[in-house]
């Protein structure tokens, strides 16, 4: 479900801060997804309704990528603190619905309970998509709390009104720690031991990378055909 005003997204949201699906365990070797949006290079402030979108999804099972797909469509809003899931949530559902490989688990660039009604874009997307979910950022929304040590494997909790909500967690020693959201039926344990399974190699975690990446490419050749068509038509 994606409301397309502020307000029933709103509603929504305190609808889904107070859902409790079945906490999800994993079992065995699992297959990890990734998913990612980028826009029209260049593009800066918030946005708007309609800016051209690229997003990307991934499946892997181990080191290997089992599946992947790219959608291009539009943003649905522009970005507001808070209202992540009007921007971007269609596109994502849309590229997560494509794969031909569904993940056990699912990470994403947005933030879960350190939202400000405890239910940011991570969550959201898991219980549409209805798979596990995890978010990985670089800084929290709300939630406040000290770096962890600087060593690899390190966690610092992160809180909101005295209930921890995130966790900051070093996956590199020497670099900037990320911040991990237990998103849809993910307790925050799973949720770090998860991400830090991701990083063995780098400090992001590489479904997400190779969304990233997987975007990028597709949006440098759509924009090339663009300059191609624009130049015959002169």
């Amino acid at each position: 479900m994606w409301p397309s005003e502020a307000e029933g997204l709103i509603a929504y949201q305190h609808e889904l801060a107070t859902a409790s699906p079945p906490e999800w365990h994993p079992r065995g070797v699992l297959r990890t997804g990734g998913c990612w949006v980028c826009f029209t290079r260049g593009l800066t402030g918030p946005g708007a309704a309609g800016d051209r979108a690229w997003a990307t999804a991934v499946t892997m099972t181990g080191e290997d990528t089992v599946a992947a797909t790219v959608i291009e469509g539009e943003a649905g809003a522009a970005y507001q603190p808070g209202l992540l899931a009007l921007r971007l949530g269609p596109v994502l559902e849309e590229a997560g619905t494509a794969l031909a490989i569904r993940p056990d688990v699912l990470l994403v660039d947005a933030t879960a309970r350190d939202h400000p009604r405890r239910a940011g874009l991570a969550l959201h997307l898991g219980s549409v998509l209805e798979i596990p979910t995890i978010g990985v950022t670089h800084r929290p929304l709300i939630a406040r709390g000290p770096w962890p040590d600087d060593r690899r494997g390190a966690v610092g909790p992160l809180t909101m009104d005295g209930e921890v909500v995130a966790a900051w967690v070093r996956t590199r020693a020497n670099t900037r720690p990320l911040v991990v959201h237990p998103g849809w039926r993910v307790d925050l344990d799973t949720a770090v031991d998860l991400a830090m399974a991701a990083t063995e190699r780098r400090r992001t975690p590489e479904p997400l990378r190779r969304a990233r990446h997987s975007a990028r490419i597709r949006r440098a050749a759509s924009e090339r055909r663009t300059i191609s068509d624009d130049s015959r038509g002169a």
